[in-house]
């Protein structure tokens, strides 16, 4: 039996292939004229904008970083170009973790500590906050005291001000001397419990000048005191 051969089939079937081969060679190229669905971004622009965030040409160029310090990275704690200023940046530079803002809080905090644990002679508090040789002389102090039978009632009732004054790198120790205008109610009682010095009932003004110490590079970031001395 022989198969009826229609001349059709063979005319579709090669239309078939040219117009594939058309869609083929259309669809596998791009002209630049192509529409984009909306949106969309050519790799190459997407690259642009990854490591630009402007876009449009008619913005102004973004300035660039530089190494000049910020002039006001010290406004509160030194005016700048002072001797304070520049030790600070000295500091900075010895040891780029340095905060100087959050030195003078922790520098409070000690102050009104120590101050507390003198008054209640409580060893363990100073011995965490004080050098050997400052430590040696409280406890001295509180040890003479405690002899005579004596006593200190203090209420700390805060510290107006704390400003940097002097700044010191030697080696690889650094200092920071501080400026404490505080206002405390103190009182020294002796064995019978009358009132020797001070008065329980009088807010005080108080002026301190402490110095405080910490090895750069440690890990222990507490800064100990090191040296005191009455304001003026």
């Amino acid at each position: 039996m022989q198969d009826n051969f229609d001349l059709s089939i063979i005319v579709f079937l090669a239309l078939a292939v040219f117009v594939g081969w058309r869609l083929y060679s259309v669809l596998g190229t791009r002209t630049g004229q192509e529409k984009r669905e909306p949106g969309a971004r050519p790799k190459a622009a997407l690259k642009l904008v990854q490591a630009s965030p402007v876009d449009d040409a008619d913005q102004p160029a973004q300035p660039k970083a530089t190494d000049e310090p910020d002039p006001l990275r010290w406004k509160g704690i030194a005016e700048a170009g002072t001797p304070l200023a520049s030790d600070l940046d000295a500091l900075l530079d010895a040891e780029p973790s340095f905060d100087a803002r959050h030195f003078v809080t922790g520098a409070r905090a000690a102050y009104e500590a120590i101050v507390v644990a003198f008054a209640a002679g409580d060893r363990n508090t100073l011995r965490d906050l004080l050098s050997r040789d400052v430590f040696e002389s409280f406890v001295a102090a509180i040890a003479d005291r405690e002899k005579r039978g004596d006593t200190v009632e203090t209420t700390f009732v805060g510290i107006e001000k704390a400003d940097l004054k002097q700044v010191h790198l030697r080696g690889k120790s650094a200092q920071i001397t501080v400026q404490f205008l505080s206002k405390l109610i103190t009182a020294t009682r002796d064995a019978a419990g009358v009132v020797t010095d001070g008065a329980v009932d009088k807010v005080v003004d108080v002026t301190d000048v402490w110095t405080f110490a910490r090895e750069l590079g440690n890990r222990d970031p507490v800064w100990k005191l090191i040296a005191t001395e009455a304001g003026h």
